[in-house]
């Protein structure tokens, strides 16, 4: 019975803002078919319009790891099924089986940065080419490549939807992914960003409910807001 009482619906919480890249950001597209003259790295692109995005799937990962590192009682990270209640809530599980209260949305740039692309070159698309060199420490040889990135300064609509299922759990998920996204802020998202790549911000949070209920929007932007 108490697992029926859990998935009841009692409504959504959108969440609303803009993910702003404050160090060139590479989350790799793949380059199955590379020509002449691209870059050895490309980052991942919307494939009807070529803009770049970010894959909720990407920003979903990246936070729910963060968490559980951060809230781990062990020195070795547990497996993903060993993760504690919240987190298994928040971000779903297939042991036991529970729908993950967080639905992620791909990322696309905001109109405001399309604009700005639209009055400045790049080097690709929307994008900024970084060359970088691995030395052989055996033989010195340079072994250069090209990294595609979203320039620094790109603005993303970052949207995020909660699935209110109990009441009385409302503050302590949304404490819960408030830290989330203030660890990704200390951390970095993408690849290399243990060479300064992939710095960003989560701003200008808003927030809106189905059914509208103002009592539970300010509630949530309270803690949202810190």
């Amino acid at each position: 019975m108490s697992e029926i009482i859990k998935n009841v619906l009692r409504g959504k919480v959108i969440i609303q803002g803009d993910l702003v890249i404050k160090t060139g950001m590479h989350i790799g597209g793949g380059n199955d078919y590379a020509p002449i003259g691209s870059v050895d790295s490309p980052f991942v692109r919307d494939a009807l319009t070529q803009e770049p995005i970010i894959p909720g799937s990407s920003l979903k990962g990246k936070i729910r790891t963060l968490l559980a590192r951060y809230r781990s009682k062990q020195y070795i990270l547990n497996s993903i099924t060993e993760d504690d209640e919240i987190i298994k809530r928040l971000f779903g599980s297939t042991s036991p089986q529970v729908i993950s209260r967080l639905q992620f949305q791909d990322l696309f740039v905001s109109e405001e940065s399309k604009l700005l692309f639209e009055s400045i070159e790049t080097d690709t698309y929307m994008g900024e080419v970084k060359f970088e060199n691995t030395i052989n420490r055996v033989s010195s040889v340079a072994m250069p490549r090209q990294i595609e990135r979203v320039p620094a300064g790109t603005k993303f609509v970052f949207q995020l939807v909660y699935t209110v299922i109990d009441e009385t759990e409302i503050e302590e998920d949304l404490k819960t992914l408030r830290a989330g996204i203030k660890l990704l802020e200390l951390d970095y998202l993408g690849g290399h960003g243990t060479r300064g790549y992939g710095r960003v911000s989560i701003e200008n949070i808003k927030v809106t409910s189905f059914p509208d209920n103002d009592a539970l929007r300010e509630q949530c932007e309270v803690i949202l807001q810190g």
